[in-house]
Parts: structure tokens; C-alpha cells; sequence
């Protein structure tokens, strides 16, 4: 378990230098831990059941969360680490920046959820919390220098935390003032049932400005985003909630987030398009912005793309002509087939961002829902696609130019 912790965490800057490994037995429940904290704002938790991946939790991860807690929070109030702390500390500041494997041995499991992933046997929940509140409080009290640290990055999280309260109420006001108007830039659709409805997340306004063109006024909405919107994976939360284009999107989309139990927690009961479409540049500069608002919806918005709400719109990349002729492609395999039928002299247009389609091109190529070809974004593994989220857009250089080395054949880069 500790090398399969550095392996997820290799993306990432460590707080600490080696992983906390713990293993014991509580009420016949044997029970192994292997954390670390980092430099990051989101906790990276991952549970398993007699070597099963429990993907939805259950009462051994509700364990582990319990006994965290008490123990670091017991700890930091008898060092005297608090005193000059005046506000209260909640659960998941002190999951901030920590990746953690909880694994636990059940007799007779008792599984729950949509996929029977959740595990449900309540007696499991107070064996866990026993069981890592005493390793840890071992732990802590053997390693002080450790514990210290810990301790700090927690203040700062429940710092961050009350400012992002206050950043994340102003978008709840934002929201609900402006659900009776049109949020923003926002262009919205005529079609009231979100299940009809979907919205564009356009790069830019003069893209912005042909989507609204070329679009269905009925049932597509527009929505242009300005520039590279922040990258959130190295935001802290409250600067999230205060940037702008991020604003915009969840006054668009008409969800709310955050509880008093927990800051998170996404409310989609009033979203309002059950397709949301990234449309961006066919370039380097499209895909890392696609990449941020991905980035953005996998950290804040993940019921959405478990719910399969997100899509990614594919805008051609060449168009063939030969005299009235016209045919797209999408690749370059395609276009030198598109070219080698017309035969003879072709003029070939490279399209490197979507302001050089008029509306009647994008529609047909890129917004007809009876050709265009939209990419669902879907979730199989989601212990990876935290890795390389964190990977592609942290801090830590090294893994992601190791990543760009190894991957460049297969990106488009214009010479």
C-alpha cells in the first residue's frame, strides 16, 4: 500500500517525507492505512473491502473519517497548536491535501449503492474509528515534526475554508437573483425541460458570436467563455468561487454547491441542460482550455460527469475543396482520403479556431445533432483520472513533461 500511495501522489508536492503505514485489529476487524499529505486543496481518499474497491464508501470510510478527525483535532488542542485559532475546525480541513488507502477485512460484507460498491455494516464504522484513532495518535506522538505540519496545513485549510464560504454564497445569491434573466452573456433556449436543453461552453466571443448564429434557438443555449478560465487544481477554494467565467458557468447551469455538512456537496436538482458541450479551438490553446474546464468539472462538479452531463463538442480540423465540392475531416487520414477522391488540384483549409467557420458550417460540422459527433466525458477509473488531473495541471513539473515526451506523437501541433 505505501508504494501504491507515491504512485498516486507522484503528481503532487509531499508535506510530509514518507507515507504513514498503519495496520491493526479492532472487535475482529483488521484494518490497514496508508496516507500522506500534499500540497493540494482535495482529499484523495480510496477504500477497499476484502480487496474489493468500494468506490461509493460506506461505514469503513465513514470510520476512517471519524477517527481522523478526533485524533488530529485531540492532538493539535493538547499541543496547544490551536490556541490561536478562533474559529471552529471542520472535518474536511483536515482532509485537505491528503491521499489515503483504507482497506479492511469483513466477514460477511453487506454491500449498498447503485453499483453494490458502498459497504453498509454499521458495527464497521466504530471498529475503523478505534482502530486509526489509535495508530495515528501512535503515530503523531512518535513523529512530532510530522504532526506539526499536519496540524499547520489543517488551520490553513479551515482559513481558506471560511473565505470560500463567503466567495461561495456570493454565486448562491448570484444564482438565484439571476434564474428569472439570462446569467452573464448567457444566450439561452426557448425549451424549458432541462432534458431537451443543452448549453455550449464556447472559447471566446467571436466564437461565442457564431455559435449564437449557427445555433437551435429552441432547445441550445451559448454560453462564450473569456479566455483560459482559472486553472482550479492549483486554486485555492475561495479564489474559485471568485473568478468570474467560473461564476458565470454555475449561474448558467443553475446548481448550486456547498452545505454547512458538507462545502462540497453539489445540488443539480435546478440544473437546467442535461448536455453541457465544451466547444473549443481545434489547437493547443482549445485543448488546454478544454482541459481547465475539465479540470474544473472533475473538482466540483463530478456528480455531473458521473451523471453523464458533460460532452466535448469536435469541430472539424480541415476543409476540402475542389471547385463546389466541399467535404470536412476530422484527421488527416480522412482528409488525404477526402482529397485523393476529389482528384486533381484541392484546396485544403486548416481550421485552427472556430471564428473562421460562419454559423451555416459550425451547425452542420460541429452543433447538428443529426451529424455532429459529441464526446461523452465518462469516469472508468477514478483513482487515475485524479492522478493525471493532478498530474497535467499541479505544480510538479517533472511527471507532467515525462507525460508530454511520451504522449507528443499523438497530440496535433501545427509547425
Amino acid at each position: 500500500m505505501p508504494e501504491f500511495i507515491k504512485y498516486l501522489d507522484n503528481t503532487r508536492e509531499q508535506l510530509i517525507e514518507n507515507v504513514i503505514a498503519m495496520e491493526g485489529e479492532k472487535n475482529g476487524v483488521p484494518v490497514e492505512v496508508a496516507m500522506i499529505y500534499n500540497t493540494s486543496y482535495s482529499e484523495n481518499l480510496h477504500s477497499y473491502v476484502n480487496n474489493i474497491n468500494t468506490h461509493e464508501g460506506g461505514t469503513h470510510l465513514a470510520g476512517f473519517r471519524r477517527g481522523l478527525t478526533g485524533t488530529l483535532k485531540k492532538y493539535a488542542e493538547n499541543s496547544g497548536l490551536l490556541k490561536n485559532v478562533k474559529f471552529e475546525i471542520a472535518g474536511d480541513d483536515f482532509r485537505e491535501g491528503l491521499t489515503a488507502i483504507i482497506s479492511v477485512k469483513v466477514a460477511e460484507p453487506q454491500f449498498e449503492g447503485q453499483t453494490k460498491t458502498k459497504l453498509g455494516n454499521r458495527d464497521v464504522t466504530s471498529a475503523v474509528s478505534q482502530a486509526v484513532s489509535e495508530m495515528l495518535t501512535d503515530y503523531l506522538e512518535e513523529n512530532p515534526n510530522d504532526a506539526k505540519i499536519i496540524v499547520q496545513k489543517v488551520i490553513l485549510a479551515a482559513q481558506a475554508r471560511h473565505a470560500a464560504r463567503k466567495a461561495r454564497e456570493m454565486v448562491q445569491r448570484k444564482t438565484v437573483m439571476t434564474m428569472g434573466g439570462l446569467p452573464g452573456k448567457l444566450s439561452d433556449c426557448s425549451e424549458t425541460d432541462p432534458s431537451l436543453c443543452e448549453i455550449f461552453l464556447v472559447e471566446g466571443d467571436l466564437a461565442g458570436g457564431t455559435a449564437k448564429q449557427g445555433r437551435d434557438r429552441n432547445f441550445q443555449a451559448i454560453l462564450p467563455l473569456r479566455g483560459k478560465i482559472l486553472n482550479v487544481e492549483k486554486a485555492m477554494q475561495h479564489k474559485v468561487f471568485e473568478n468570474e467565467e467560473i461564476k458565470n458557468m454555475f449561474t448558467a447551469l443553475g446548481v448550486t454547491i456547498g452545505t454547512e455538512e458538507d462545502p462540497r456537496a453539489l445540488n443539480l436538482t435546478k440544473l437546467r441542460y442535461h448536455k453541457v458541450v465544451i466547444m473549443c479551438d481545434a489547437d493547443v490553446d482549445g485543448s488546454h482550455i478544454a482541459t481547465l474546464i475539465l479540470t474544473f468539472f472533475f473538482r466540483y462538479m463530478r456528480d455531473m460527469v458521473e451523471q453523464g452531463y458533460i460532452y466535448i463538442a469536435t469541430p472539424p480540423l480541415y476543409l476540402v475543396k475542389k471547385g463546389q465540392k466541399r467535404e470536412y475531416a476530422w484527421d488527416d487520414n480522412q482528409r488525404d482520403l477526402i482529397a485523393q477522391k476529389l482528384g486533381g488540384s484541392v484546396n485544403i483549409q486548416r481550421y485552427k479556431g472556430l471564428g473562421e467557420m460562419n454559423a451555416e458550417q459550425l451547425w452542420d460540422t460541429t452543433m447538428n445533432p443529426e451529424f455532429r459527433t459529441l464526446r461523452q466525458i465518462v469516469i472508468d477509473n477514478a483513482t487515475e483520472a485524479d492522478r493525471v488531473f493532478s498530474m497535467l495541471m499541479g505544480d510538479e513539473v517533472p511527471p507532467r513533461r515525462e507525460f508530454i515526451e511520451k504522449n507528443a506523437k499523438y497530440a496535433n501541433i501545427d509547425a
